[in-house]
């Protein structure tokens, strides 16, 4: 989940050193770690109460529909305990405290779970008018210089990149009053994906980088802007290559091989459905869905 190496780039979702920031607020008909729940008929959907494309009470996140249709695929009821914190401590907080039993939208290889097959890859994008005359295509595009207003999320592959070719401090600024300049000490602080491509729509910013499921959604919800897939060949200035596509999974406790398994199986049958959720959100595939 590309939303959350933002803050920890070198490892995407663990070792975050900001506290607890509020009390988790559990929405649903699990409420407890020891609820009396047969899951056999159910399955327990970690989820961010508010953060959308992902998730959302409501239940109209792109995960949210992924995660319903796994629980179909399988047989059970999709019950989604919900937490108010944002979405990089569903682990700490719910999973692994078994408040619930599977979390979506996870890179493919997080240590501290254990993760399916990926069921699908994501790039990071240029989020761009149409009517843009920079022509940037990839970290190399000489008009990157040119823009007057850069968005991208602190810590991500845009602002390493940016490092490298020198423009971080220019639009260092600019990335800030994102947030309205919110103090980010010791707390997690959300860039807002739909401010971010908004400002670019608007003229604001001449262009945004971001993880595409963060900013399809938006992107697509106006005709006046362009998503262009970033290449995954880029490397640091010292060399070493700074992932651009990420493969996307479920992941559950380590310990709990049996629903790894049905979940594996649900996401052979679901592939149809999953493509189809992927589509109507907007979001730009890199290599097709992973086939068996």
């Amino acid at each position: 989940m590309k939303r959350f190496a933002s803050f920890s780039f070198s490892f995407m979702k663990s070792g975050m050193a900001a506290p607890i920031l509020a009390a988790a607020l559990l929405t649903g008909p699990s409420l407890a770690a020891d609820d009396d729940v047969d899951n056999a008929n159910v399955l327990r959907i970690c989820a961010a109460a508010d953060e959308l494309p992902y998730s959302s009470r409501d239940g109209s996140g792109f995960e949210n529909k992924i995660a319903t249709a796994l629980a179909e695929a399988m047989g059970r009821e999709p019950m989604f305990v919900y937490l108010n914190k944002p979405a990089i401590y569903l682990v700490r907080d719910l999973l692994d405290v078994k408040r619930c039993d599977v979390v979506m939208g996870l890179d493919t290889g997080d240590e501290r779970v254990a993760t399916t097959k990926p069921y699908y890859r994501a790039p990071y994008v240029f989020i761009q008018r149409k009517d843009t005359k920079l022509d940037i295509k990839d970290w190399s595009s000489p008009d990157l210089a040119k823009a007057s207003k850069i968005g991208f999320t602190p810590g991500s592959p845009g602002q390493i990149m940016l490092e490298k070719i020198g423009l971080f401090r220019e639009h260092f600024n600019y990335m800030h009053s994102l947030t309205n300049f919110q103090d980010k000490r010791n707390k997690f602080t959300r860039i807002p994906p739909q401010r971010m491509v908004n400002e670019v729509a608007d003229g604001t910013a001449d262009v945004a980088i971001n993880f595409a499921p963060e900013v399809a959604r938006y992107a697509k919800a106006s005709d006046k802007l362009k998503l262009t897939v970033i290449p995954d060949d880029n490397t640091r200035s010292d060399g070493e290559k700074v992932p651009h596509h990420f493969d996307q999974s479920a992941g559950v406790r380590k310990d709990d091989k049996v629903l790894l398994a049905a979940l594996e199986a649900a996401l052979e049958k679901t592939k149809p459905k999953i493509e189809e959720i992927l589509k109507e959100e907007g979001i730009p595939l890199v290599g097709g869905l992973p086939r068996s």
